[in-house]
């Protein structure tokens, strides 16, 4: 079974930002270690390419993100 490297869109990312969107959650199955805090999506898909790694989106749960939401 191959490894898998679960990430998540970060909450202040907004499109078109240029900014890295993407955040390492957790990682199963390989022997990696990460040192960056956010990545592009297409780092992800390099790391995950490189490793033999599936890439897992989490999903973010719509009503937390509002209740998080500061005035």
């Amino acid at each position: 079974m191959a490894g898998q490297i679960f990430y998540r869109e970060r909450q202040k990312a907004q499109e078109g930002s240029r900014t890295p969107r993407f955040r390492v959650v957790a990682v199963t199955g390989l022997d990696l270690k990460v040192y960056g805090n956010h990545f592009r999506k297409k780092e992800l898909e390099q790391i995950a390419a490189a490793t033999g790694a599936d890439l897992v989106a989490l999903e973010r749960d719509p009503n937390s993100a509002k209740m998080k939401q500061h005035p």
